[in-house]
């Protein structure tokens, strides 16, 4: 397998965490299996330079197995909470955990011709900027609380992001379970654990914020990956996708 990452242009980073390519050139089915990291995804798949279809995904609140076909490439346009409000333009709970197949002409990717991983991710923010250049980006309540969730990686109180964005911790919770498919204190508990994944894959099996106690950070992690620290930094036969990618340091 092989893995690739770009940052998308910087008017898009409160939208975009990043731009990302898995390629598998042989001709076996790879396994993976993939943990909830509070990002959602466009998934732009192509068989022996074909376009063969554009998904979108939802949250994850769980682990989930995945399946790259034989000769296939995936490009990958990672999304932050924000992308809902002004490129998705519609709710994703009822993806919460699956994968939709949406129209190849989703931002003219029928239409483009796939020459090289920069003319793609060049193509991606292009299109992308004119889509947010169209939109009213007004600092609405919800724009201010997921803004917020993101810069503070999940590691404040539904209290704090409540205070923050002037807005009542009822409506923020309705505004999550019907955006997207859960509440913002599981939304939490899974973008911080998640930011831990690189100290984990560095060896490093205490918590360094977030957490009371490495007992608790453990009951945490297991919970949202089925694993413990210790199973996740073994990595057995490289099947933890997200593991597999990150550098060691």
């Amino acid at each position: 397998m092989i893995y690739t990452q770009q940052q998308a242009h910087k008017d898009l980073k409160d939208y975009i965490r990043c731009y990302w390519k898995v390629e598998n050139k042989t001709k076996a089915s790879q396994s993976y299996t993939i943990f909830p990291d509070g990002f959602f995804d466009v998934l732009i798949c192509y068989q022996n330079n074909n376009l063969k279809g554009v998904f979108l995904t939802g949250l994850w609140n769980k682990k989930t197995n995945v399946v790259i076909s034989p000769k296939t490439t995936i490009y990958g346009i990672q999304f932050r909470l924000l992308a809902v409000e002004y490129i998705i333009k519609d709710s994703i709970a009822p993806l919460l955990n699956k994968i939709n197949r949406i129209e190849k002409s989703y931002l003219g990717l029928n239409q483009f011709s796939k020459q090289s991983d920069a003319f793609m991710f060049q193509y991606l923010n292009e299109c992308l900027i004119a889509h947010l250049n169209e939109q009213d980006l007004t600092h609405s309540k919800k724009s201010i609380l997921l803004k917020t969730i993101n810069q503070t990686k999940g590691n404040e109180t539904v209290e704090y992001y409540s205070q923050k964005a002037h807005w009542s911790q009822r409506q923020i919770n309705r505004y999550f379970q019907s955006t997207f498919g859960f509440s913002l204190k599981s939304y939490c508990n899974i973008r911080k654990g998640a930011s831990t994944y690189s100290q984990i894959k560095n060896g490093q099996l205490y918590p360094l914020e977030g957490y009371f106690d490495q007992s608790h950070f453990i009951k945490e992690i297991k919970k949202i990956t089925e694993y413990t620290p210790k199973v996740l930094l073994k990595n057995e036969n490289d099947r933890f996708l997200q593991f597999s990618i990150i550098k060691s340091k």
